[in-house]
């Protein structure tokens, strides 16, 4: 499927209507189908139709980097935005995390005998995947501590150790997972110790042990896991790229994926917004609406200069992705990263004030909303090391000669 940036607009114009006609009419329909199935981390049937509806008008894998016939960073934020405003609804196009992430990975990295296996069923939606790199016995925000071992023996690999935080693990449609552990611990260079491999989820001594919560919610059906590997063992081939490439796999890996999420959450803060104005209107207290409260029309006011920043933020990073790589955009991905689900939370927050108790409950999006603000300020990396790498490198950039 290849787009144009010119034609951006039709395709955002589909994707309005896709939103109001199949998705905004169905939340309730498709939280209701999740509750009533057997296995919380099954398959919902709404799902299945909403994303061949999808596939038919043309709205499939709009994540698609521009060198693999897609669409620019800059033309995809309007597209993340708009289905960040119903947090499900990416994977009805196919542009769900932590998969895309993960067909980047195939597309940049695996051979042809993993893009056929693993990178066709996901592009067509048939499987879903998991990115394991997060473990809970060490310190992930520094990637260099992961302590899961990978170990050759002969033609194989054997990998022992622990993950959680693993998106997609509970999911039954998941059966992929891209592992990042050890292969060379005593190497010099910290960078060079770890690797990328391919574990197939039903392989033996995976065990996926619990679905986590993040709030109280668990994210079903996708969810977030621990997951144990003992003694697992898979063909030497299994290697993404080459023994010693994962820190460098992950790095160009995690730097789309970030500014996915940004684009997201503009759209969850903007839905916020939207709905405390209508919610503003709509009741009174001590005989005025609430949209004639001062401190209401001040919390209005805030959000809307705030989303405006961070919109404008994102979009500057997405061209700078764009025109000189991600690499090299990392001063702005940073910035990103650290700013929107800030920005997030605190907007999400008014707008849940504004709807008193409502705003808490699961009748509106927000507090769902929120949560998703919060977990990714920890999630691609906690603030407190985008804001240490960034700091770093403003220092080197203002005070080199």
């Amino acid at each position: 499927m290849s787009h144009d940036t010119l034609h951006i607009e039709p395709i955002k114009q589909a994707l309005l209507q896709f939103m109001d006609q199949h998705i905004y009419p169905n939340e309730a329909n498709y939280h209701a189908q999740l509750a009533a199935l057997p296995n919380r981390f099954g398959t919902v049937p709404l799902m299945e139709t909403l994303k061949e509806k999808a596939r038919q008008a043309g709205l499939w894998n709009l994540w698609l980097p521009k060198d693999h016939g897609g669409l620019t960073n800059e033309s995809y934020c309007e597209l993340a935005e708009i289905m960040g405003r119903v947090l499900w609804s990416p994977e009805v196009f196919n542009c769900n995390a932590p998969d895309t992430g993960n067909m980047e990975v195939f597309l940049k990295y695996g051979t042809e005998a993993q893009q056929s296996e693993w990178l066709e069923p996901l592009l067509n939606g048939e499987i879903r995947s998991s990115y394991c790199m997060t473990e809970p016995d060490v310190a992930s925000s520094d990637a260099t501590n992961v302590r899961t071992s990978i170990v050759r023996e002969g033609d194989s690999y054997v990998i022992n150790g622990k993950k959680w935080f693993i998106t997609n693990a509970p999911y039954e449609r998941t059966k992929i997972f891209i592992v990042m552990g050890q292969s060379d611990p005593e190497n010099p260079n910290r960078h060079l110790r770890q690797s990328q491999i391919l574990i197939p989820k039903q392989t033996p001594g995976v065990t996926v042990v619990r679905p986590l919560t993040t709030l109280g919610y668990d994210d079903a059906p996708g969810g977030h896991a621990e997951v144990h590997f003992q003694d697992v063992r898979v063909p030497a081939e299994n290697m993404l790229l080459g023994e010693g490439r994962g820190f460098e796999i992950s790095q160009g890996r995690l730097g789309p994926g970030r500014i996915h999420h940004c684009m997201r959450l503009i759209g969850s803060a903007q839905r916020s917004l939207e709905l405390a104005c209508d919610r503003a209107t709509k009741r009174e207290t001590f005989g005025r609406k609430l949209a004639e409260h001062q401190s209401v029309l001040e919390d209005i006011a805030k959000s809307f200069c705030e989303i405006e920043q961070a919109r404008l933020l994102t979009l500057k990073t997405a061209c700078k992705m764009d025109a000189v790589g991600a690499k090299e955009a990392r001063d702005l991905i940073a910035a990103a990263k650290i700013t929107v689900p800030l920005m997030a939370q605190r907007v999400i927050d008014r707008c849940m004030q504004i709807h008193g108790a409502g705003g808490l409950t699961a009748d509106y999006p927000m507090a769902e909303a929120f949560n998703y603000a919060r977990w990714c300020r920890q999630a691609d990396g906690p603030d407190q090391v985008h804001m240490m790498a960034l700091g770093r490198q403003l220092v080197k950039r203002y005070t080199e000669s």
